[in-house]
């Protein structure tokens, strides 16, 4: 059973500041997720009435995607890494996952959920990641996960 008390805890006392279009969740993923895995974890989310930073809902044509994701980490209350193979192979390359992953690392509010991979893989790859508590999608349906993070926030 995992425990996202203290992720809780943190969410409520940013609910008591105004932050415009502020959204609940950033999500993190691997490039190569992006219209599989990382789509349906968006689109549980949405359909449960959760607010999320999607790069592909949210970066438009023309900008500057590094600047974008900075934008996206400051306003979003929480971070979700959806930790895959290809995040895996990703987060070696060290590339725009990766920068991601820091910040969120930085922010203490990051919650990993774990998607056709092992705790014990991503550990491998990410010891401070592979410590946190969360949620796997072989223990859940990508739906129920989805339930219980858009439970998290809606304080």
């Amino acid at each position: 059973m995992t425990t996202l008390t203290p992720i809780r805890e943190n969410v409520e006392k940013q609910s008591t500041t105004t932050v415009p279009d502020r959204r609940d969740y950033f999500l993190c993923h691997a490039w190569d997720d992006r219209r599989d895995a990382a789509k349906d974890l968006h689109d549980q989310l949405v359909s449960c009435g959760a607010s999320v930073w999607f790069s592909e809902k949210d970066v438009h044509l023309g900008s500057t995607l590094l600047r974008e994701i900075d934008k996206g980490l400051a306003m979003s209350k929480v971070g979700i890494v959806l930790v895959t193979p290809a995040l895996l192979t990703r987060l070696k390359r060290e590339g725009i996952a990766d920068k991601e992953l820091s910040a969120l690392l930085a922010l203490d509010r990051l919650i990993p959920i774990v998607h056709n991979t092992t705790y014990e893989d991503l550990r491998d790859v990410s010891p401070l990641l592979g410590s946190r508590s969360g949620l796997n999608t072989k223990e859940e349906t990508m739906a129920e996960v989805a339930a219980k993070l858009a439970e998290l926030v809606a304080i």
